[in-house]
């Protein structure tokens, strides 16, 4: 459990420039990218849904990397310290990049520690979290509390739109606490991130512009991580909602502190509005980093129910109502943080396959076949 959870935690999943690609490079179709520098060591035999499959970076933790509106470029976060950064900050990648020899821009501000990229409508900005008004300098990371796995929500978190040089052109939230973890509606009009502005862990949705601020879940525990479905009528997210007496004070108690602690999660379905809140998995151990499958019908996710000492974490596909489970990847170590392109065909995710034995957690991108 140990391995596994460092792992999470060096990423927080809460959860410097290459020269630019000409017009008719950046045109290159994906397809022929993949299956030129795709290996077969990279995917496991059982891995069925997985075509062809290529490694993006090689070294650090790199993860949540999140396609542009036009599948053209992904953002993603890194703490990869031979490109020049202490902990995660965010990189912006054209869709054939791979980064063996090579270094992506950073589109960060390189301050504080940042978290969650996601690209706006026009492919042009994005969103992500930053701690850097609170403090210039990378934030502490306490991994343990009296023998708990535990994750920091960061106070100073507040979320920001910059454009794809780097610059903050605005910031969208400015409330106490901790405010992060934005996604995007694929239908480009609506914002979800998880905020603590009313005592608690909870979801929010809000305009592109940061105006129409809703609260969306109001349950005690931490909601987070969440994703709206290909038509934007649905929100999946990751939520550890302590029900005891004992649970309940232990959660309030480490939140007090500005600590959650991240080891029983499972995965919840509601309207964008809210309506309609059900609990999808009910499998125990740590179910997170939900993405929907192109189709909406499905739900791809990271889970580790299966292990007994807390890992391996492997992907899985799940329908909306729960049922027909499926193993997707067949790791030893760590999978997680699913992203489908828009147009389905493709599968970012985060993996420590190929990284020499080492806790290195990569990017790989997969040609997906259903």
């Amino acid at each position: 459990m140990k391995y596994a959870y460092l792992l999470i935690l060096s990423i927080l999943f809460f959860n410097c420039k290459n020269e630019p690609k000409n017009s008719s490079e950046a045109k290159k179709d994906i397809s022929e990218v993949v299956e030129n520098t795709a290996s077969d060591s990279l995917i496991y035999p059982e891995e069925k849904h997985f075509k062809s499959m290529r490694q993006v970076t090689f070294g650090g933790d790199n993860a949540e990397a999140y396609w542009s509106f036009d599948d053209q470029q992904l953002v993603f976060q890194s703490n990869n310290k031979d490109w020049g950064v202490n902990c995660d900050q965010m990189f912006l990648m054209d869709r054939d990049d791979t980064f063996k020899d090579g270094k992506p821009p950073m589109i960060s501000t390189g301050m504080g520690r940042t978290t969650c990229a996601y690209f706006l409508p026009d492919n042009k900005h994005i969103i992500y979290a930053s701690t850097h008004l609170g403090d210039k300098a990378c934030p502490d990371t306490p991994l343990r509390k009296n023998g708990k796995y535990i994750w920091p929500i960061y106070d100073s978190y507040d979320i920001f739109v910059a454009d794809l040089e780097g610059n903050i052109v605005n910031q969208l939230t400015n409330e106490v606490g901790y405010d992060a973890e934005p996604t995007v509606s694929p239908k480009g009009d609506k914002i979800v991130f998880t905020s603590t502005r009313s005592g608690d862990l909870e979801l929010y949705t809000m305009n592109i512009d940061g105006s129409d601020v809703k609260q969306i879940t109001n349950e005690l525990g931490y909601d987070g991580g969440a994703f709206f479905s290909p038509d934007g009528t649905k929100l999946i997210f990751r939520s550890s909602r302590p029900k005891t007496e004992k649970e309940i004070k232990d959660y309030k108690d480490l939140l007090a502190e500005g600590l959650v602690e991240p080891t029983e999660m499972e995965l919840y379905i509601c309207n964008a509005d809210g309506s309609e809140m059900r609990q999808l998995t009910y499998l125990g151990n740590a179910n997170w980093s939900p993405f929907f499958h192109p189709s909406g019908n499905k739900i791809l996710f990271s889970s580790n129910f299966e292990a007994e000492r807390g890992f391996p974490f492997n992907l899985y596909l799940i329908d909306l109502d729960g049922k027909n489970l499926e193993r997707v990847t067949h790791s030893e170590t760590f999978d997680a943080f699913p992203v489908f392109s828009n147009d389905g065909k493709y599968l970012a995710f985060s993996s420590n396959r190929n990284n020499g034995g080492g806790r290195d957690t990569n990017l790989f991108i997969a040609e997906w076949q259903d």
